[in-house]
């Protein structure tokens, strides 16, 4: 048996959120042309005033970002050059595609670097660049300072991540070590007019974080860099550490601060975000007729004990109509983490539903749904899962015993032999996972 109704309003709920931050629909709502006017937001721009218009960008969403742009401005794109994980190009007219490795940045990443570095490189006054950054903009756009090679930069990221560093601080090291990010790209674009389209993949939405801010101001130093390397006593390759004592000798340049000139002409503009995705799922749960409650979309933490709070929600709404009376629509976001101690498949999102159909096994009218945006939950097909209180009995009729599963971490092939995976294909945007729980 099955909760069939609160299924199908669960999976049309998340579409509905995936709807809302469609990279093509997400620009057009936000740029628009009006005669030689170009709108971007509240700001106004008279192409009559720019001899040249060019589109750079990078991102799991910048193929479709810069489709739209194509469509608005048409043969007024003069050139451009954007990069894409592999298997996320689209048909462009005028602006080229680099498709390149994530989450592992690899050579083809930083060949379409150096070509967007190329493009940029001499633009004057009276040139207008559109810069498109999404999901995955980090890896997408790697180029280490010289003397430093790619595989150096990526295990400098894996000591800052092994460390127990936060992401302040693995950004301020990233940005010191790399040629175009925490607003290095801003200075190679200038004197040029700068608009940056972000859609958010992190949580609080920070420019300075989505991609490592390669447009907008930095405020760490490399004198904060090599405290982060003290600190936690990391054993940097010595390229990297040559390079951060020139910098904290100052024989370096530093990244650009907020106050820059440099930043007078630029642009910055959130058009897609994870609470906008939780709006769009809200707007239409209520259609639907449930009461509705946004928890956060800023949710962290490890994923079986943010599972644990919401499944408490569920018992919580059953036993006293709070925080929010039946039929309820609760909804949260943002990104989880998983301590992985198993050997088996699956992703964040659908540890995250295999943790909380163990809680409410039993529960009628009770639905969970998670996925990730992108319609990528970990090393997966699959963007996430459903379950309601049927689930277990389900899998325990075939012999499965659900909390071996999630010990193992192997929820991938939990809900594959249920039938219960979400596959999406790719979305080709990103901003992090949406969460739906249903109790009627």
């Amino acid at each position: 048996m099955r909760d069939s109704t609160l299924r199908r309003d669960a999976r049309e709920i998340f579409n509905a959120a995936l709807t809302a931050v469609d990279p093509v629909s997400a620009v057009k709502k936000h740029v628009s042309l009006e005669g030689e006017v170009l709108r971007v937001g509240d700001r106004r721009y008279d192409l009559a005033t720019y001899a040249h218009i060019y589109v750079v960008g990078c991102g799991k969403a910048a193929a479709s970002m810069s489709y739209a742009l194509e469509e608005i401005l048409r043969k007024r794109i003069d050139g451009g050059m954007i990069t894409v994980k592999y298997g996320h190009a689209r048909e462009l007219h005028t602006i080229r595609i680099n498709e390149a490795g994530h989450p592992i940045p690899d050579e083809a990443g930083v060949k379409g670097t150096k070509e967007i570095i190329a493009l940029l490189q001499g633009l004057g006054e009276t040139d207008l660049v559109i810069f498109v950054i999404s999901g995955g903009g980090s890896a997408l756009l790697p180029l280490p300072k010289e003397g430093i090679r790619l595989e150096e930069k990526q295990r400098v990221t894996e000591l800052l991540l092994e460390s127990g560093a936060s992401i302040d601080e693995i950004n301020a090291v990233r940005k010191h070590i790399s040629q175009v990010k925490g607003g290095q790209l801003a200075r190679i674009a200038y004197p040029a007019t700068l608009i940056s389209l972000i859609l958010s993949d992190v949580v609080g939405d920070r420019v300075d974080v989505i991609a490592s801010g390669p447009t907008v101001p930095d405020e760490s130093t490399f004198e904060e860099c090599m405290r982060i390397v003290e600190q936690y006593q990391l054993n940097l390759p010595e390229s990297v550490m040559n390079l951060l004592r020139g910098g904290l000798n100052g024989e370096l340049e530093e990244t650009p601060k907020p106050g820059d000139p440099i930043f007078d002409k630029t642009f910055h503009l959130l058009i897609g975000s994870n609470i906008m995705a939780l709006k769009a799922a809200e707007q239409k749960a209520r259609e639907y007729g449930y009461k509705t409650l946004i928890l956060s979309s800023s949710i962290e933490g490890e994923t079986r004990e943010v599972a644990k709070v919401h499944t408490a929600i569920a018992n919580e709404i059953r036993a006293t109509g709070n925080p929010v009376p039946r039929p309820a629509c609760i909804i949260s976001g943002g990104e989880t983490t998983v301590t992985i101690t198993g050997t088996g498949l699956g992703g964040r999102n659908q540890e995250f539903v295999l943790a909380s159909a163990i809680e409410i096994a039993g529960m009628e009218d009770t639905v969970i749904l998670s996925c990730g945006t992108d319609g990528t939950d970990g090393p997966t097909d699959a963007a996430g899962a459903l379950a309601d209180g049927f689930t277990v009995h389900r899998a325990e009729q075939q012999g499965m015993h659900p909390r071996d599963y999630l010990r193992n971490n192997d929820s991938y092939h939990f809900f594959e032999r249920l039938g219960d995976l979400i596959k999406t294909g790719p979305t080709n945007t990103n901003v992090m996972d949406v969460r739906l729980l249903l109790v009627k």
